[in-house]
């Protein structure tokens, strides 16, 4: 079952992390989930694979009305963000998926028609929530080619997508990273094989290091806060990509 935790809340603007699912098939990869709700709308960052819709949807209902949904946000094109649409579609026909342009005719094959997505340019774009603007930020290469992360300038949270996962072991359930070096062993492996272009990092590290970030949550792993925060933009900033790390 997976958990629910509220990372953020000023009123009605609320960030949740829907993360760790112990029951999960052990050949899947361990997914977080987070929902932004503000003006009561929500929006679901990287739902998730269909396998694990399941789980998804009942944690994220004991949180909010899934029939509020408005939007959904996929980082990029994998089946672990996003294979999942179809069912939320089915549940909610009118949702938005915002993307970015290279998968406009990709992802359809997930689910949805014309009119589901919303197409991210590449310099990134603001999205509008209840009132809420949130601003998508460019993170192409790392590790699609099409590639965005979210950020909320008023909570101070980025969306990270794959840029700061982990793939922790068994019974390494904490919420935030409480070791940072030991933590990050998790991530390295998984930062140079995945993460396909220095040159993209090098300017992705130069942008979000210019953010007020008290959060950085990534799709996979613990949750980065305080001066966590910096220290993985600098670790990250000085490793090298896209070889056949371990």
């Amino acid at each position: 079952m997976k958990k629910t935790n509220t990372i953020f809340q000023d009123g009605d603007h609320k960030w949740v992390a829907i993360v760790r699912d112990p029951d999960r098939p052990g050949h899947l990869v361990d997914t977080n989930e987070y929902l932004v709700t503000h003006g009561g709308q929500g929006m679901l960052l990287d739902p998730g694979g269909a396998e694990v819709f399941p789980a998804v949807f009942s944690a994220l209902s004991g949180e909010f009305d899934p029939s509020a949904l408005s939007a959904v946000f996929a980082s990029h094109q994998d089946p672990d963000i996003c294979s999942s649409l179809a069912l939320w579609l089915e549940f909610n026909p009118g949702m938005r998926c915002y993307v970015s342009w290279l998968w406009e005719s990709f992802i359809p094959h997930f689910g949805g028609t014309k009119e589901t997505f919303v197409t991210i340019p590449d310099p990134g774009m603001d999205i509008f929530l209840g009132g809420l603007s949130l601003q998508a930020v460019p993170a192409h290469y790392l590790h699609s080619s099409g590639n965005f992360h979210l950020y909320d300038k008023q909570a101070k949270i980025l969306f990270s997508g794959d840029v700061g996962a982990a793939l922790l072991p068994a019974g390494q359930d904490a919420l935030f990273v409480e070791n940072f070096d030991t933590h990050i062993r998790y991530a390295e492996g998984f930062h140079k094989r995945w993460m396909g272009s220095n040159d993209a990092k090098r300017r992705w590290c130069e942008r979000v290091a210019s953010m007020e970030i008290n959060l950085l949550c990534p799709q996979h792993g613990a949750i980065y806060q305080g001066s966590d925060v910096q220290r993985f933009i600098n670790w990250f900033d000085e490793l090298q990509v896209g070889v056949l790390g371990s």
